[in-house]
């Protein structure tokens, strides 16, 4: 699978499960890339919405994506400490300068106490119906719900501090060009 460049500026597309485009990030640059995971980060990027609406994220954010995880995980680093956001999601394909993946709704908010909620299980529900998920499917979702609420309490991964941290010291790097 072909990767990004690391230091190059990228897009990120979240379609839906019937292949509706969803949401796309404007300006993310890499930090790391691999066959397996692709770190990015912005800050006051632009979001565009699929119903035309558009906005910009306030504080900068470190992004975890993944080809072998059914989520990815956006670490928004605000005034009162790290606050996550976990999209539960197909694993990323990278292609035509993008990181692209279906997003599945389920998302898990996580506080920086690492206190966290599960959201929209009424939407995942919704949707499953709608667009016919299949019961395989369901389970690895559920499965990854529970590998993500593992890593949380554990602190693993883009869930420890240091570790956030120190990919948003590099983005800075990048930012000072």
């Amino acid at each position: 699978m072909a990767v990004p460049e690391e230091g190059s500026p990228i897009k990120i597309y979240s379609y839906k499960h019937n292949g509706q485009l969803h949401r796309i990030w404007q300006e993310n640059v890499i930090l790391k890339a691999t066959s397996t995971r692709v770190i990015g980060a912005n800050d006051r990027t632009q979001v565009m919405e699929s119903n035309g609406r558009d906005w910009v994220t306030r504080e900068p954010a470190i992004c975890f994506f993944y080809s072998k995880h059914w989520f990815n995980v956006i670490s928004m680093l605000r005034e009162d400490g790290i606050h996550y956001y976990c999209n539960l999601s197909s694993p990323f394909v990278y292609e035509s300068g993008a990181v692209k993946y279906i997003d599945y709704d389920l998302d898990i908010k996580v506080f920086p106490d690492m206190t966290y909620t599960l959201l929209d299980e009424d939407e995942y529900h919704l949707h499953r119906e709608l667009m016919n998920y299949p019961q395989v499917l369901d389970q690895i979702l559920r499965n990854n719900v529970d590998y993500l609420i593992q890593m949380i309490r554990q602190r693993k991964g883009p869930f420890s501090f240091e570790y956030v941290e120190q990919w948003y010291e590099l983005f800075l790097t990048y930012r000072s060009y």
